[in-house]
Order: C-alpha cells, then structure tokens, then sequence
C-alpha cells in the first residue's frame, strides 16, 4: 500500500472538508447545508464534468480505446451485480441481495469526481471520454437487479405486484444525472466543434469554480455520510465487511480489464473506481420503488455509510498504487 498516495489524497480540500462535515456530526455540531443547496452542487458538478467531457470528446474523437472501453463499462455493469448477488445470498434473501446487488453495480458520480480531482493533484493526465462511461455504467446494474428479484424470487412476491418496466426502464435510463451527464456530453461536444468562442464563455464556470464546488459539496457528503453511520449496527458484520472488500475486488478486476484494454494510468484509474463505486442516489430511487420488500437501511447504509468513505479517502490511491504497479506510462 502507497501511504505517501494516501496522505496526499488525504490533504486535499475537498477530502478535508468531507472529514470536517463527519466531524461537525461526531462533536454534535448544528453545521447544516441548506436542502436546495447540495442538489443544486450535485447538477453543477455532473454539469461540469459532462460538458468538459465533451470537449475531450471532441478532441479524440470515437477512434482509439473510446468504444472498447464504453463497451467493456457495460459488461462490467452486467457482470458486478451477478458476482454480488450471489455473494450477498449467503446471508441473505433475494429481495435485499438484489437490491445491494444494484447500488454495486452502479456507479457513484462524486467518486468519479473526486478521482479526478485526484489526477489532477498528481499531474496525471485522463481524457474525456471516461465521463461516457460514467453515464452509461449508471442503468444496466438497476435492471439486473430487477431481474434478478423476478427469476430468483417469483413465488415469494404477493400476486398483485408486478414489475413496471415502462416505468423501471424510464427511471434506469432517464434518471435526473443520467440525463444531464449525457446532456451535457453532447452539448460540450457541439460546443467545441461549431463554437469555439462559447467554450472560452463557459471556462470560468466549468473550470475555476469547479474545485470550491467540489468542496462543498463534500462537507455535505461527510455530514450525511456521519449520520448513516449507526444504521451499519442494524447492517451487521457481514455487510460491514462486505462494503469495504467487494470495491477492492471490484477494483482488481478493473485494473485488468484496463490492462487488456490498453489504457493509459489515469484512464485505468477512472474505469477502476467506476468498478469500484456504488449508487447511493439512482439506485436505491428505483429499487425503493419497485422493490419494496429490500431494506433501504441496508443498500443506503453500506454505500454511503461506509463505501463511499473508504473508496474516497483510502480507496483511489491505493487504487492508483495498483495502476502504477501494472500499468507503465506510456514514453
């Protein structure tokens, strides 16, 4: 384990602004965020990403490891939930297997956020296409789950309740993040190759302010994180254990797959933390909707109580410690 990775990531505003928010919780501390004002960061932060993903984009084009690695994004996200459900069933039902399942195979936009923000510091370079994958990763794992929850356990649900899939389909794909990641993709695409002047307008918006936002939006993450907590005790050991291990062996596979698809160091360090992330927001949205028998205490808790946490303050530099171990930089 690289602990000189660690200390820097640990130094970093934004991580340090996440731990102040779990302070503020630990001392009691009347520290709040206004609701409004974390969802309004979530949207400019995903905004951000999108449009600037979308200059990259435009830049590179669709030739070279862009569809490849958007296609292996979409087995990974069909292939996760299967290997956590299956885990998941030693312990428990198919309802709460399922669901846990789902937010694992998902995909958390801060963590991907803040991996950037981590490249950034150590000067290493990404490109702008990874932000496809992050929104493409966010869907499948939710329908999985629900086909997981209709073969596993067909006889256990009551008769009247059936799956809505015109509905689940909509939520899974149209989703407010989604939506706007991709949105924003193609219009930072079009951008840059119809308006170069408009790219320069929106500099200061999707640029400078991006790092003050970021940090912000992560003392909010600390505060809520710090209270989801106590629901781990209700979790128990199992999925204590459970939501640190699966995103390190999420995280393994990646690297590999990164490996046989030639990507570069901060590329394969992207594609290893969308791997290793979980749905804290998509995800539990949908299952708390069509799979109402799954203790939300459960998917919630482990995701943004204990996985989110660790995959950013202890997760991404180990993570980028294991690029640098497989991965050489290119000459």
């Amino acid at each position: 384990m690289d602990t000189s990775l660690i200390l820097q990531n640990v130094l970093t505003p934004p991580i340090l602004f996440f731990f102040l928010g779990i302070i503020a919780v630990a001392l009691r501390s009347d520290l709040e965020i206004p609701a409004p004002l974390p969802k309004l960061f979530s949207l400019y932060l995903l905004l951000a990403i999108g449009f600037k993903g979308g200059l990259e984009l435009q830049k590179s084009g669709l030739g070279g490891p862009v569809l490849p690695t958007v296609t292996a994004s979409i087995i990974m996200s069909l292939v996760i939930p299967l290997i956590c459900f299956f885990i998941l069933r030693i312990k428990l039902d198919v309802f709460n297997s399922a669901a846990i399942a789902a937010a694992y195979g998902s995909i958390s936009a801060v963590t991907f956020i803040t991996a950037e923000s981590f490249l950034e510091n150590q000067g290493v370079p990404f490109d702008g296409f990874m932000v496809a994958a992050l929104a493409i990763m966010e869907s499948p794992a939710i329908i999985v789950g629900l086909l997981l929850v209709k073969l596993a356990a067909p006889k256990e649900r009551p008769a009247g309740r059936k799956m809505r899939w015109r509905e689940i389909l909509h939520e899974s794909m149209l989703n407010g993040s989604v939506y706007l990641l991709l949105g924003s993709l193609f219009i930072g695409l079009l951008t840059a190759a119809f308006n170069p002047t408009g790219v320069e307008k929106m500099q200061p918006f999707t640029g400078k302010l991006f790092y003050g936002a970021e940090c912000f939006f992560l003392l909010d993450m600390g505060i809520v994180a710090a209270q989801r907590l106590p629901s781990l005790r209700k979790a128990g050991s199992f999925l204590i254990g459970f939501a640190v291990f699966m995103p390190i062996f999420n995280a393994f596979i990646g690297v590999f797959v990164a490996k046989l698809l030639g990507l570069s160091p901060g590329n394969a360090l992207l594609f290893m933390v969308l791997c290793a992330s979980a749905s804290y927001l998509a995800v539990p949205t949908a299952m708390r909707m069509t799979v109402p028998e799954a203790k939300s205490s459960y998917y919630i808790s482990t995701t943004l109580g204990l996985t989110f946490p660790f995959n950013i303050v202890i997760g991404i530099p180990v993570y980028m410690g294991l690029v640098n171990r497989l991965i050489p930089v290119a000459s």
